[in-house]
This record gives C-alpha cells, sequence and structure tokens, in this order.
C-alpha cells in the first residue's frame, strides 16, 4: 500500500510541477536510438511506422523536426544497406537528402551520413548519372569548405564512376594530378593508389588506352605495392590492403602466375576477415571473386559451391537442393547476384550443359529488368545495356550449338528475340513511355533533359566553365528526378517483351522485303537474315575479321579523293565486305531492310560492290544499290510497329539559313530550297528567319521537315549539333520537341554520326529527331558536298512529287545521280551520293493512288456504257 501511495504521489508530482512531454523531434531521436541499439527487420518496421505518423501529423513541422527525420532516414538507410536491401536504402537517402535541400537544413554533416553512401550506392547500382552529380555536389560542398579528407573521398568516388563509365583516361588523370598537387595524408594517397591501380588494369586490357602510358605492366603493380606500403601499418585499412591483394590476385591470374595469384588471394582473405563490420553485400562479393578464382583454374565443382553461399548469402529464404539456381521471385535488382548468376552459367556451359547455362542466364536477364525500372538517366541505361549485350552475345552462340546439334529452328528464333531486345532499347522505352506518361511525368522529363543541356553546354567551355553554375544545375536535376521516382514509383514495372514472329514474317511478305539483321558482339558478329516465313543465323570473328575490313572500307569516305585516288582498292575491299557481311544474292525481292550494328551503323551498304571490276568509271560499277532498295532501320521493333505514311498531300516546312556573306555559306543551298519549291506547297525560311524558333513552331503543319544547313558529329568534349541561323542546337536539345511528320529530311553533314554505343547508336542529330518523334528520316553519314547534295536532294523530291515511296525515292536518286551526264565522273564516287541513308517504313502499297485508278476506271466504264446505250437508241 506504501509502494502504492509513493508511485501515486511521484506521478501527481511530476503532473503538478511540470514534467514537459517529449518534443516531437526528441520521440523521433529516441525511436532512432532504440533502432540503432537494437538494429533488425523488425525494428526496422517500427522506425518506418515512426516516420508515417510524423508525416500524417497535418500540424507544421519545425526545423529540429525535420532535422530529426533526416537523421532517421539516414540511419534507416545506413542499416537497409547492411542488410542488402540496397534499393530501400537508396530511397531513405533520398527522403533524406530531399527533406535537407528543401527546408535548407543545417547542422547536420549530411555529406558523411548521407551524399557519401548515397553516390556509392548509385553507382553500385549502374545509376552513374545520378552518381557523378551527388559526388559532384559534396566535392563543391567541401571545395567551399576547404575539408581535404570529403574532397579526396568525392575524388576517388567519382574515379570509380568514370572507371565504371569507361571513361578509363578521364579516371587516370583525375587520381594523377591529385597525387601531384594535394597535400593527402599516408591513408588518403594509399587509397587513391589503390583505385589508380584498378584503372590501369583496365587500361591494360584495352590497347587503345595502353598505348597513352608507358610501361603500363610496372605501373600497375607498383601502384598496389605502394598502395600496401602506405596502408600496412593502419589497423583502420584492413579493407582497402584486402582490396589490393585481391586485384593482384586477378591480375596475376590474367598472365597465368596461378601459384602467385593464389598467394595473394589468402593475404586478401586474412585482410577482409581481420575487418569489422563486414556486410552480407562484401562478404558476398568476396565469395564471387573467389568462386571466379577456382573457375579460371577449371574448379568447377568448388567454384559453384561457393556461387551457393553467395546466394545464401544475399537470398536468406534460399535453399540448395537439386538445383543451384535461387528462385525467379527471390531476385532482386543487385550486382552481384547477376555476377553469380552469369558464373554458374559460364560453369554450366563447361561443364556441357547448355539448357542449364540459358536457365540462369534466364534469372539474370530477370534482374536486369529491375535495374533498367530504377534508371532515370539516358547515359546510365545505355551503359546498362552494354552489359546486357555481354550475355546475350553468350546465349546467341549457346542457341546456336543447340540449333546445330538439334535443328530446332526456335533456337534461332529465341536466339533472335534476345538480340533484338539490345537494339535501341533506351530509345523503345522513350517513345514507349511517351505515350502512356501522365502529363506531370512529361514535364519532369522536360524539365530534366533542359537542365542535362544546361550542364552540358557549360561543360564545354572547359576552363571558362562556371562550376557553380553547374552545381546548381545539378542541383535542380537531383530535385526533379526524386519527384520523378515518386511519381514512376506508382506505376508497374516494365518488362522486355519479345517482338511478334509471325507479324513480322507476314510484313516483310507484304512488303515484299528481305531483313538482314547485325549483332556486333566483343568476339562475334552474328547476321540473321529473315525472309520467306524463315530465320538463318551466320557469324563472323570480330576482332581478327570483321572490324579490319570495315574500318578499311570506311576508310575510303572519309575524304573527299581517298576513292578517286584509288579506285582498284576501292572495288577491292568493297567487294570482300560484301561477301563477309553475308547480304542476299538471286532474291526474290529487292526491298531489302537493313538493322545495322555497332560500327556498321556508319557504313553505307548501298555502296557496297557485289562484283569486283576493273573499269574507272563509277557509273559502271556493280553497287549493291543496283540490286536492292534498301531501307535502314534500328530495330526490327520499329520496322514492325512503323505507322503507315500519311496518304494527303505533301507539304513542306523548309530551313535555309545559307549563311550568306560567311566562312559557312551554303552557296547551293538556295538552288536546293528553289527545286523544293517548284515541286511542293510549304513554307520556307531562309537566311536570318531560318531560326530554331520559327522551326519548332511550324513543325507540326508539315508533312516533310527539310533542313539544309551545318551540322557536325561533335567529339570527345562536345556533343553533336546542328546549325540553325540564331545558333547551334544540341542533338539533345530535340529531345523535347513533339513533333509527328512524315519525314524529315537533314541536308547537312554528319547529321547520322555521333558518339557511338553498340547497343544503342550513334548519339546523332537523327537520333534527336527521332526522340522529337520522327519515324522517318533520310541523313548523311559524313561530310556531304553543298553541290552534289542539291543535285541529289533535286532528283530525290522529284521522285517523291511521283508519290514514289521515300525508300525508294531515295535508291532512284542515287540511280539518277549516277546516270546524270551534267555530273562529272569524279563527283560520281561513292563519297557523294551514298552519303544519305534512309530509315524508316517501306510504304510499298499506295492505297490512295489505287483508289484514284478504281474510281478513273469506273467513270471510264460508265461513260462507256451511256455511249453505247445512246448509239444502241
Amino acid at each position: 500500500m506504501v509502494k502504492k501511495l509513493f508511485y501515486l504521489l511521484l506521478f501527481l508530482t511530476l503532473n503538478i510541477f511540470g514534467q514537459n512531454p517529449l518534443a516531437p523531434e526528441d520521440k523521433i531521436y529516441n525511436a532512432v536510438d532504440d533502432f540503432v541499439t537494437n538494429p533488425s527487420s523488425e525494428s526496422l518496421q517500427k522506425l518506418e511506422a515512426t516516420e508515417k505518423n510524423f508525416w500524417k501529423n497535418p500540424k507544421p513541422k519545425s526545423t529540429k523536426e525535420l532535422l530529426a527525420i533526416v537523421v532517421l532516414n539516414c540511419n534507416k538507410a545506413y542499416y537497409e544497406s547492411k542488410f542488402g536491401k540496397t534499393n530501400q536504402a537508396i530511397l531513405s537517402y533520398e527522403k533524406a537528402w530531399s527533406v535537407y535541400q528543401k527546408y535548407k537544413l543545417s547542422g547536420y554533416d549530411i555529406t558523411e551520413y548521407c551524399l557519401k553512401p548515397l553516390g556509392n550506392l548509385y553507382t553500385i547500382m549502374g545509376d552513374y548519372d545520378n552518381a557523378e552529380n551527388t559526388i559532384k555536389q559534396y566535392y563543391f560542398i567541401a571545395n567551399v569548405e576547404k575539408d581535404q579528407s570529403q574532397k579526396t573521398a568525392a575524388i576517388i568516388n567519382l574515379s570509380n564512376v568514370y572507371q565504371n563509365t569507361g571513361r578509363i583516361n578521364e579516371a587516370i588523370d583525375l587520381l594523377e594530378k591529385t597525387i601531384k598537387t594535394e597535400k593527402l595524408s599516408a591513408v588518403q594517397k594509399g587509397n587513391i593508389w589503390n583505385n589508380l591501380g584498378n584503372n590501369y588494369v583496365l587500361s591494360y586490357k584495352n590497347p587503345d588506352f595502353s598505348k597513352r602510358i608507358p610501361n603500363i605492366f610496372k605501373k600497375l603493380e607498383s601502384s598496389y605495392f605502394s598502395a600496401i606500403q602506405l596502408l600496412q601499418s593502419d589497423k583502420t585499412q584492413t579493407e582497402t590492403l584486402a582490396n589490393c591483394y585481391r586485384n593482384l590476385s586477378a591480375i596475376n591470374m590474367q598472365w597465368q602466375n596461378i601459384e602467385l595469384a593464389n598467394s595473394y588471394f589468402e593475404k586478401a582473405k586474412k585482410y577482409f576477415f581481420a575487418s569489422p563490420n563486414i556486410s552480407s553485400r562484401k562478404l558476398a562479393k568476396f565469395n564471387y571473386e573467389e568462386a571466379n578464382l577456382l573457375f579460371q583454374q577449371q574448379k568447377y565443382t568448388d567454384a559453384s559451391k561457393i556461387i551457393s553461399s553467395v546466394f545464401k548469402t544475399l537470398i536468406p529464404t534460399y535453399s540448395y537442393q537439386k538445383n543451384i539456381l535461387p528462385s525467379p521471385n527471390a531476385l532482386y535488382a543487385e550486382t552481384i547476384l547477376l555476377d553469380a548468376l552469369d558464373l554458374q552459367a559460364e560453369i554450366f556451359v563447361e561443364q556441357n550443359q547448355p539448357k542449364k547455362a540459358l536457365k540462369a542466364y534466364s534469372l539474370s536477364f530477370l534482374i536486369e529488368d529491375l535495374f533498367a525500372n530504377l534508371l532515370v538517366y539516358e547515359n546510365s541505361k545505355i551503359i546498362n545495356q552494354i552489359r546486357i549485350r555481354n550475355r546475350t552475345e553468350k546465349c546467341i552462340s549457346i542457341y546456336d550449338f543447340l540449333y546445330q546439334k538439334e535443328n530446332i529452328i526456335a533456337y534461332l528464333e529465341s536466339a533472335f528475340q534476345l538480340q533484338e531486345r539490345t537494339k535501341s532499347g533506351v530509345l523503345k522505352n522513350y517513345l514507349s513511355n511517351k505515350k502512356t506518361a501522365s502529363r506531370e511525368e512529361t514535364l519532369h522529363l522536360e524539365q530534366l533533359q533542359n537542365w542535362n543541356n544546361e550542364i552540358v553546354k557549360e561543360q564545354q567551355k572547359g576552363d571558362l566553365a562556371n562550376v557553380a553554375k553547374i552545381n546548381e544545375a545539378i542541383k535542380r536535376q537531383n530535385e526533379l528526378m526524386l519527384s520523378l521516382k515518386k511519381i514512376r514509383s506508382k506505376n508497374q514495372i516494365n518488362k522486355a517483351e519479345n517482338i511478334d514472329l509471325k507479324s513480322l514474317y507476314s510484313k516483310l511478305e507484304k512488303d515484299k522485303a528481305i531483313m538482314v539483321e547485325y549483332f556486333s558482339g566483343f568476339e562475334t558478329m552474328y547476321i540473321f537474315t529473315l525472309a520467306n516465313q524463315r530465320i538463318n543465323l551466320e557469324h563472323i570473328n570480330v576482332t581478327d575479321t570483321a572490324i579490319p575490313k570495315i574500318i578499311s572500307f570506311l576508310d575510303y569516305f572519309s575524304d573527299a579523293n581517298k576513292i578517286t585516288d584509288n579506285i582498284s582498292g576501292y572495288n577491292h575491299y568493297g567487294n570482300s565486305l560484301y561477301k563477309m557481311l553475308k547480304l542476299p544474292t538471286n532474291a526474290t525481292y529487292q526491298n531489302l531492310i537493313i538493322i545495322p550494328d555497332g560500327i556498321l551503323n556508319f557504313l553505307p551498304f548501298e555502296a557496297l560492290i557485289t562484283k569486283e571490276s576493273s573499269t574507272t568509271n563509277f557509273t559502271k560499277m556493280h553497287y549493291l544499290l543496283n540490286d536492292f532498295r534498301i531501307a535502314y532501320n534500328n530495330s526490327a521493333t520499329f520496322y514492325l510497329e512503323g505507322k503507315p505514311i500519311s496518304s494527303d498531300k505533301k507539304s513542306v516546312l523548309g530551313i535555309f539559313p545559307v549563311f550568306e556573306k560567311t566562312n559557312y555559306e551554303l552557296t547551293f543551298s538556295k538552288a536546293e530550297m528553289e527545286s523544293i519549291k517548284s515541286n511542293f506547297d510549304g513554307q520556307f525560311f531562309n537566311n536570318s528567319n531560318a531560326t530554331f524558333d520559327n522551326f519548332k513552331m511550324n513543325a507540326n503543319h508539315y508533312s516533310i521537315l527539310h533542313l539544309s544547313t551545318h551540322a557536325t558529329s561533335g567529339n570527345t568534349e562536345t556533343s553533336a549539333n546542328i546549325k540553325f541561323y540564331d545558333q547551334e542546337v544540341l542533338y539533345s536539345e530535340l529531345y523535347n520537341l513533339h513533333i509527328n511528320p512524315d519525314l524529315v529530311v537533314l541536308s547537312a553533314c554528319e547529321t547520322g554520326i555521333g558518339k557511338l554505343y553498340k547497343s544503342e547508336g550513334a548519339m546523332s542529330i537523327a537520333r534527336g529527331f527521332q526522340f522529337a518523334g520522327a519515324q522517318n528520316l533520310l541523313f548523311s553519314l559524313w561530310k556531304v558536298n553543298d553541290y552534289t547534295t542539291s543535285v541529289f536532294m533535286n532528283y530525290f523530291y522529284k521522285n517523291i512529287k511521283k508519290n514514289i515511296p521515300y525508300f525508294e525515292a531515295n535508291a532512284n536518286a542515287k540511280r539518277n545521280f549516277l546516270k546524270d551526264e551534267s555530273v562529272s565522273n569524279a563527283k560520281k564516287s561513292p563519297y557523294y551520293w551514298s552519303a544519305f541513308v534512309y530509315y524508316g517504313e517501306l510504304e510499298t502499297s499506295k492505297p490512295q493512288s489505287n483508289y484514284y485508278f478504281y474510281i478513273l476506271g469506273l467513270l471510264i466504264l460508265i461513260g462507256l456504257f451511256l455511249a453505247f446505250n445512246r448509239y444502241r437508241k
């Protein structure tokens, strides 16, 4: 009784004399403390409930409360990452950063506890644009605050992004410059030497990179030894030391120094397991590397056992029974899972179990679909596709092997389906999403692209670039990206879909066409030919056979005089390449659709030589142009889904800057304009009226958009761009246009050339117009001549005037050009007429024309009947 009375008095005292209730931010901090004391999946749910309740409360939030929520999300993200929930961790860090930015909070080390881990997680997930933006943001903050430790961390992490995106030279330059110019501690210098070694390894693997680095072999090993020497006495650096020895093991394995490789890996193991707080993901990665080392020593059974432990570590529900492969339902977006599945597939191949290998690869493709839905930026999506292509090439090889063994056509069809998915996937998804995206999502994408263009333009200024302006644009872009992710989180996950082969065969029959689709892998080029309701597959070696021949032929188009200076050489290489590319001969149909890949995107197939000859008369040479009317396309899917070309009367919007009385003057552009004017109605802007604004305002009112101007493919520093009278426009600035013309004619230099990605094609002006909505395009593959272009365009438009389909008008114009007696033999070199290629719909049927003939015939019959009737009377 006394005890009860004591507690009652205590309760009354606390209430009467006023113990203040806990402030809302203190409740949040207490919840965080409870969670950190006992981090588990159950306590994580309680923490999430605390956050939900906070946002449910409608009352205004103080800056203290908001900062507490930032701290909550950073702690939640840290442990989500440790639990292997990488995607959830990214979302939590993004929430923290979004709140911190939006409410302009301070008093918390947002760089250390949010931006650094977020940038690293983006890199892990292959979201390289977000990673680069995030790292550059905290580098900017560290630079302003003169925080050398954070600056060094940013430099190392940025070099990782450059390394993963193939920008090895940039990574090496950044790291070497940092070692020379920055005041670094032994630990900082050791970490940079380790990263530098990683980039030297990649440089060594690529001959183009290694040429610019003398003594690459010595630099490779010495960089790791330098790192080890600087770090070995520091007990906090066991993880980095383990990485150094892992890398030394990997390169010695490549050099077939097996004993040394195993010795280095044992040292790595010692340091790795001495490291505190090893996360499940790091453990899985280490096990994967051990499995890979065993695989390279042909110890396949041992390697498989280690891989099963990787699956167990990353997938708690996994249990190895008869099948080592995990359940498809248990998979999630994780690069180590991808690597483990791919390695297991390779083990199955070596064990002569090709069908099991295909099952393992199919699980990898499922994970790739999950990754694709997490990425926002174009560049990251393209790089993600490069990883997919490597796996695709291996699968095609297995399908080809099974077909040779079992003669089942379904294997070839499956191979075709897989490689078709890699063709312009980013462009496909963009155009598909454009149709279904909400107005809100569309506006976000447009603004995101606009800020990206601002960043690119400022970066192109080099040393004169305004760093603060770039950082502000990155901040705006980041805010939009976070908002866009929220919108997209409500949508369903997109999965790669197969093309309908029956419909494809049917359309080819209707168009009286043959399709040849190329897949240019790392080792092999595959050639799929579709004709007569059947698919055929052939292949050639890329490195020793295909690439040297293609480059030798393309070199003839690098200069106007190369062909005329060596006509016999052109004949020889043109014929040799024609044979290598397995193009159809003695075909029933004369319509040929080519889906190029890799460097073949720059090849004018019409100019290939079908039969070698000694003639110097360009008109009499045996071109593929004489056998086929050729149309190109980015993918078979684009061809199949192409919309019919409008049968309405054609009208032209012409842009002719001409650039009179300047160094850029296009003398024959006026003649080109007058020729089109004489054949078609429309609006023609020339000189100072040929502005980008005039083009944008009128583009949707005409069926043909014709741009006669200057353009360039860009270089390593600049992007492809096209000139209007008032400004140069980047290819990516065209993305946000909303156009739907029948045809875009890009009568300018290099409009189909730009930075090349095997999976996606060239980052060119033509690509910009495709993003904007153009289905059918005529564009150039190199620098074109002003005079011969005007002659070619004259013939092209005369053919269109006769209602001849665009692809056929292109072929006819080239043949007309070769027959034109007013053009000299030198100007009939393929350099002058084969630059322009047509991408798009074949449009072989002319329902409107047939309808008119039908009506005319009917009227004649009625007239004859009436006349006959009158005669009888």
